[in-house]
Order: C-alpha cells, then structure tokens, then sequence
C-alpha cells in the first residue's frame, strides 16, 4: 500500500542554523549523545509497560530492550528499542516543534553564555545531542497505537527536514546517526562501551551492546533493603569500587516525601589523604548516572563517604552534570547530614564496643563533619570520642568528668593535655602521667583544627599540648613550688646557658620544677604549634616556612644535675656538661641535627 505520508518542511525557527549553536553551547562534553539517547530509549520502553499496566495496551509487550549497534563501514551508531513509538502527528509536535518552539530566546539568551540553564526542560533539546556528533539523523519509528504507519524523519544539520512512510515490522523507533567526520572517535566499539558502561550500567532497562547486555537493571537501591543482606551490600560495593577494602559499614537511603530519594552510601576506611578520598559518590537520576561531583547535594564531609545517590527531584542544566542550588537540593543535603548522623548514634548506642572498634578509621570523617557542619556537631557531640594514649576511649561528658578533679587551673578551667606523636613527646607524656595527668592522642592531620573547635564549643576547656609549657605552666594550680637557688645562682645559671644555646634567639628561663624533672625543658607556646599543625595539614606550609620557630629553654632550678653544673669549678666542664643537657633537651624535641648532633655523641662518648 503506497503510504499517505510524504512531506517536506522547515523547522519552525527564526534563525537560518540553530545546530551549530547545539554543538557549541548544549553540552560541554560531546559524549554525552549517547546517554541522552539511551535514556530517551529507555523511557520510551519503560511508558509501554505502564501503558500495558493501565489496560491502554493489549498487545504482547515481548523483552523490552535497548540496543545499540555500530557500524563502521557505514560510520553509523543506532541506538533502537521497542518502546511505544511515534506516529507523523507525533514526531512533528515532538521533534520538529517543542525543540525549536523558543529556538530565537534561546538564542539571544544563551549565545554569550558557557552555562546554559535548564535548557532541557524548556527546550526538548536532549534528542538533538545527537547532532554534536553527526551530520545526519534519521527517525525510523512504529507507534504502538493500532493501525499505526511507520515513520522515516531525516535532518542533515540545517533547518530542513524530510517525513515519509517507511517500513517497519514492529513497534519502537530507531535513531541512526550518520557520524560527522570531526567525531569518528566514536566509531570504535570500545569508547562506545566505555561511555554505555559509565551512564547505563544501572539502567532500568536492558542494554544490548555487541550481543552483551552491559548494566544491572535492578541495583541495590532499588530494592527494599528488609529484601537485602549484609554480602548483597559488599558485592555492590565491589561492583562499584573493585580494588577497594571493604567498607565498614552503609546507610541505605530511601524517602519519598518530601523529594524523592533514593541510594546507598558507604562508610570506608578513611586515610589521612582527604581529596583522595573524595568523588567517590555517584550521582543518578532515575538510574542514569549523571555525576560524580556532589558539592552542592552533599556536605563537604560528607564526601568522603562512597556510593550512590539517585534522584529525580534534583535540577539539572542542559547537560545534566551541574547542579543548581534550589530548596529541594537544600533539603536533600540536610536529609543525608541528618541520617548519617542518626547511623552513627544508632551504631554508639547499640554497639559501642563495636563502635570504639571503628573509630580508629571513622573518627576523622566525624571530626570532619564536627569542625564544618553546626547541625551535624549537635548530633556528633554525644557519639564523637576522645582517645587516650592509653588505648581508653570517652566522649566529651565523660572525659570532662575523668580529669575534673586533677586537671582543672587555679582559674576554674580544665586543661585537656594531648599529644600528636606519641614517641617524638615520650618524655613530656611520662612527665605528664607522674603528675597523675591524663594525655589524649590528637595526631591526625584534622586534629588540629578539631582541637579549636571542642575549645569554641566547650565553656572552660583549654586543650594544650604536652610540650606547649613547662607542667606547673601547662596546669597552674594556687601552689607555687620554691626554687632552692638564689638570686645570684639564678643569674649565673641563665648566663652559663645563653652562652651554650645554639639557637640565641631561644627565651632562656630559670624555673622551679619539681626535683624529677628535666634539668632542660624545651617548650614551644601552644598558638604556634597548633598554627604550624594547622598549615602542615592545609599544605601550608610554606607560608610561614621563613618565620623563625619560636621556642623557650626552661632551666629546672630543683634539678639536681644543674645543682651539680653550678657547683663544678673547672669552667671547660662546666660549659661541656650545660651543653649536653642543653643539648639533650633539643634531642628530646627532634631538634638536633647535623654537626650538633655529631658533637653531642662524640660528647657522650668522652664524658662516658
């Protein structure tokens, strides 16, 4: 039967080429086409089967499926399903008008621009992506309606378009793109199954590539997590992240009002590296993975965690990979702060050995989440845990109660002492732990700036490094111990040791200590360590890298070995032997390099 279709027209635009503009401003990368035509084919297939699950069609649904076929003689790729079709009335207001209904606004609006807007939606455009890549698309097309004529469409890249019959034996359209010369990188089946595999692994509907179906139809989030089990979740994420460890835990995202959102998010085994770990989370819309860079839905902290996100409610520009911040999105971000944070109190409550067990990997995402996010503090300040050298784990209530009594300052403040290497402070821990003081263990590359935040947070908290003073310094009580050297013993001592100090600039000080202690005590104030910790773990350092390190040399005046360096008559002696505890004192800091090092074992080895 001779068809009743045969016309030629114009596309209803006021501008003689709107594909070059296409191509230069709808996406930013040109791959792109072939995830905007699978997912049309997708959608295609999946109205057919609620069209079928209405009662609107009857007839033998079949194996719904999307294939796409490269042929490189013809240097063309098809992208095909079986899905409800078109008719000629329905590619005229699909394709010929709602693309172009706005072409002249669209034109003045985004031809300056690089950031187009939800062109998409206002446009119909995401068929025409196909035209960044070919300078030739035909439609070939069978609606699913009774009594239906196939359909051929055929636009070469200006703004005229040729409809006719055409035959076709069963429902579904096919898009042929005839590849420009400028694109022939993708007529290789290799890119082609890499860009499949990127934005359709999770697509809902089979896609056949080179006779093998490349994506997971029905991935874990899609499913009732009641329906899942703990190695349902560990394959996932091996699916997802094939080289990593296993994870330590997840939360399984699902809520329909007031978005919709749905996804499973992963806690891994975090390392100091931050950006390492970050761009881990993958972002779908409707199971076509859009992108993996988060920032907007997603707190920054949060962003180390791994795994999937999937939402239709999220707004996206024309190439749907930037997110725009609107209320949903906004609302969504806090949703995700909200249920991360109640998985973590839900695991502290009903499992805190277990919790203490994972904290060792967890504790710098809370800190994290702590020290940039109000909202997540008020949740995290009850399950977030202090460590101490010991091995002992407390949360703040509980700390605050441990050293109340022997660690509060004469002016009602306690002081939190800690440490951020264990073996390099040995010795300021050892002296700290005599006084019955108790050390925490802050030596993360977070710690620093976490430090500042318990002490913003915390009323009558100072937290001070064990070597940041001397211990009745770092702790000042009412009771002021005596120094057993008198004034002109006092003055000759300070003397003897501005006259050994490698360093003149070092503030030399004469103490009263305890009799134990070091005769040589050197400390750094604890505003400059902290800034130095803080720029060390900002990659900062260069900023004050040229700044001379500020330092005091405290000279225990109860010392027994200073009592025996002042009394020694041979003033050769007398300077050797305030060297070497000077000396020993710059050792116990990590401070002694080079020829001093070199001078203070050949020291050694002769006062031996």
């Amino acid at each position: 039967m001779e068809s009743v279709i045969q016309e030629k027209g114009s596309l209803s635009i006021h501008t003689e080429n709107i594909f070059p503009i296409i191509k230069k401003f709808l996406y930013s990368d040109h791959e792109i086409f072939l995830r905007e035509l699978v997912s049309n084919a997708v959608d295609a297939s999946q109205k057919i089967k609620k069209l079928a699950s209405y009662g609107e069609f009857d007839g033998e649904l079949g194996e719904l499926k999307v294939q796409v076929k490269l042929d490189k003689d013809a240097k063309t790729i098809t992208v095909s399903d079986n899905g409800v079709g078109m008719t000629a009335d329905e590619i005229k207001k699909y394709i010929n008008q709602i693309a172009f209904s706005g072409a002249t606004e669209f034109v003045e609006k985004y031809k300056d621009k690089g950031e187009n807007g939800n062109i998409i939606g206002n446009f119909g455009l995401g068929f025409y992506s196909a035209y960044m890549v070919a300078k030739n698309v035909e439609i070939i097309t069978k609606s699913f309606r009774e009594g239906s004529e196939a359909v051929r469409w055929v636009c070469d890249g200006s703004t005229e378009f040729e409809l006719s019959g055409t035959e076709k034996q069963s429902r579904g359209t096919d898009i042929i793109l005839h590849i420009a010369e400028d694109s022939e990188e993708f007529l290789d089946e290799f890119r082609l199954k890499g860009i499949l595999e990127k934005y359709g692994k999770f697509l809902p509907i089979s896609i056949e590539f080179e006779e093998k179906i490349i994506n997971n139809t029905e991935p874990i989030w899609t499913k009732n997590p009641s329906d899942l089990t703990d190695e349902d979740y560990l394959a996932f994420y091996k699916e997802l992240h094939p080289f990593s460890e296993d994870p330590l835990f997840w939360i399984h995202l699902n809520v329909d009002y007031p978005f919709n959102l749905t996804g499973v998010l992963y806690f891994p085994k975090l390392k100091n590296d931050f950006q390492g770990q970050k761009e881990k989370i993958q972002l779908y819309s409707r199971q076509v993975f859009i992108t993996d860079e988060v920032k907007d839905i997603v707190p920054d902290f949060l962003q180390l965690l791994h795994g999937v996100i999937d939402s239709p409610d999220i707004p996206l520009n024309v190439s749907r990979s930037y997110l725009q911040a609107d209320g949903n999105v906004k609302k969504i971000n806090g949703y995700i702060t909200r249920k991360v944070g109640d998985k973590l109190a839900e695991i502290f409550k009903n499992d805190r050995p277990g919790f203490e067990a994972k904290f060792d990997d967890i504790g710098l995402f809370i800190k994290y989440g702590i020290i940039s996010d109000e909202k997540f503090y008020d949740k995290a300040k009850d399950f977030c845990l202090l460590k101490n050298v010991d091995g002992k784990y407390f949360t703040f209530e509980e700390y605050k109660e441990v050293v109340k009594e022997n660690q509060t300052d004469k002016n009602g403040n306690q002081v939190w002492l800690y440490t951020t290497d264990e073996k390099k402070q040995d010795s300021f821990i050892i002296s700290s732990q005599k006084r019955g003081y108790d050390v925490l263990n802050l030596g993360s590359m977070i710690d620093s700036h976490f430090i500042n935040t318990l002490e913003q947070k915390l009323e009558k908290v100072n937290v001070k490094r064990v070597d940041a003073e001397t211990l009745d310094k770092l702790i000042e009580k009412d009771i002021q111990l005596e120094s057993i050297l008198s004034t002109e013993e006092t003055d000759a001592l300070k003397q003897l040791f501005e006259g050994v100090a490698s360093d003149k600039s070092a503030q030399i000080q004469v103490e009263a200590m305890p009799v134990d202690e070091l005769p040589v005590v050197i400390t750094f104030p604890e505003f400059m360590r902290r800034m130095m910790d803080m720029q060390a773990s900002s990659g900062q350092q260069a900023m004050f890298g040229n700044m001379p390190m500020m330092y005091t040399v405290s000279l225990n005046a109860n010392s027994p070995v200073i009592s025996k360096i002042l009394k020694t008559e041979d003033t050769t002696l007398k300077s050797a032997l305030a060297k070497q505890v000077y000396d020993l004192a710059m050792l116990s800091q990590g401070m002694l390099t080079g020829k001093d090092l070199t001078q203070f074992i050949q020291r050694s080895v002769e006062i031996i």
